[in-house]
């Protein structure tokens, strides 16, 4: 478990690194943060007090800093629903504890990529007077989003957080399967007084 918790640390000092280098013309790291692959693979392989707790609370220790580097709050409607869409795509994790592999998690990170994007991005089109309430506003809400937040479309948000959420599992995978054969071998060796 140890590689897989440094591997979630490693992951959320990298989110806060590109959140406050975004604005210094970094835009294509624009959401390149694997937040729903860390939701996913925690409620699928850490112990029961950490699998909703861990991702959480780095998800919330990471906001503070950039909200607070940006002048942002940290209570706002926009970020409850994406923790909503974080213990959603835990629960995906829930349902693999068992058959937790690359087989059945890659695949689950492209679904919980997508909860996160369609939630978090209907929600702006909802919540956002700057976007049409129909159709047209949803699909801009999808695609290329309000022209005066960023130089990055949504579409754009989307990919990066599909590679990163992918990319992050395979690691996330193979650290746990690291350290559980790392476990094993240290119990195989016969103890000598």
């Amino acid at each position: 478990m140890i590689p897989a918790l440094l591997l979630v640390f490693s992951a959320v000092f990298y989110r806060v690194t590109t959140g406050l280098l975004i604005h210094s013309g970094a835009s294509w790291l624009s959401n390149f943060a694997p937040l729903a692959a860390i939701a996913l693979c925690s409620a699928a392989y850490f112990p029961k007090k950490y699998k909703f707790s861990v991702p959480l609370v780095t998800l919330f220790i990471s906001d503070a800093v950039i909200n607070f580097r940006y002048g942002a709050p940290l209570l706002d409607p926009q970020i409850f629903i994406r923790y909503f869409a974080l213990a959603l795509i835990g629960c995906v994790g829930l349902l693999l504890q068992n058959r937790a592999s690359l087989k059945t998690l890659l695949p689950a990170s492209i679904v919980g990529s997508t909860i996160f994007y369609a939630i978090t991005n209907a929600f702006s089109w909802l919540s956002d007077p700057g976007y049409a309430k129909n159709l047209g506003g949803l699909i801009q809400a999808l695609t290329v989003g309000l022209p005066q937040y960023s130089a990055t479309p949504s579409w754009m948000f989307f990919r990066n957080s599909l590679i990163s959420d992918l990319l992050f599992t395979l690691l996330f995978v193979l650290s746990t399967n690291l350290g559980r054969s790392a476990e094993g071998s240290r119990a195989a060796v016969p103890r000598t007084a």
